[in-house]
């Protein structure tokens, strides 16, 4: 299959169905389509399945076999892809903040894109919580109000750019990052922390999260939160084959 095969391969598994333009329409409609498709997920480090970072593997995961991943996965594939379709796209190493009681180590992978009319945004396909679901500018002290969400980017001059987001009235942060050009091989080590390490959080317990069109789902151990506007509905699957159940039926998850 060559590339612009795998392209259009790619747009069918998030659903897109336009015509790619290096411009902000296309952008977020790429980003949107990607949150409510390809779940967050870390299925395979609790199984002990060693985590590929080479965009093939990710392409066959993600793509061909209708996984997830977590962000060291999802936005290297996703970049690949802006890439393919003309987008000039930066790699970064970020802080994630948010719950974090000190200054935690770079362990969050996101992207700079830059559109034909000389705008940089900010980009992330990668997150199993609270996340833009469009494009942010990348541009200080702007909010930017999204489905009923609001964000903003702001300066510090330890942790560089910081989102944050606005939650019952006060801003909190999100995550941080230095517009320091990351290499491909420079996330083979916090990739691998996450993976191993005894301090990671994600070889504990099931993180999986997916964006729905007004809402979101997300698993934390076993318990399925369903958040709508109407609330947030709890399931607890009493059984592993429940449990696998649950999974192909919210996420599309076979696994």
């Amino acid at each position: 299959m060559n590339n612009l095969q795998k392209v259009t391969t790619y747009l069918k598994r998030i659903g897109y169905s336009g015509h790619p333009a290096v411009n902000f329409d296309t952008l977020h409609a790429l980003q949107r389509q990607h949150l409510l498709t390809v779940p967050y997920e870390n299925i395979d480090i609790l199984n002990n399945i060693p985590i590929s970072l080479n965009v093939d593997d990710i392409y066959d995961k993600v793509v061909t076999r209708r996984r997830g991943g977590y962000c060291f996965e999802l936005n290297a594939l996703f970049a690949w892809l802006l890439r393919e379709l003309g987008f000039k796209v930066t790699d970064y190493m970020a802080r994630f903040l948010l719950n974090e009681p000190e200054i935690p180590m770079r362990r969050h992978r996101v992207l700079s894109v830059l559109t034909a009319d000389g705008q940089c945004y900010l980009c992330d396909v990668g997150v199993g919580l609270v996340i833009p679901r469009q494009p942010v500018p990348l541009v200080l002290g702007v909010e930017n109000p999204q489905n009923g969400e609001n964000y903003i980017l702001e300066y510090d001059d330890f942790l560089g750019y910081v989102l944050h987001d606005q939650k019952d009235g006060e801003w909190r942060q999100l995550y941080s990052f230095t517009a320091e050009e990351q290499l491909e091989k420079d996330y083979i080590m916090p990739s691998f922390f996450c993976e191993k390490h005894p301090d990671s959080i994600f070889n504990k317990t099931h993180m999986v999260h997916i964006f729905t069109e007004n809402g979101r789902k997300s698993v934390a151990d076993r318990e399925l939160k369903i958040f709508s506007p109407s609330g947030v509905d709890i399931k607890n699957p009493a059984t592993e084959a429940e449990f696998k159940l649950l999974l192909l039926e919210h996420f599309g998850l076979i696994v």
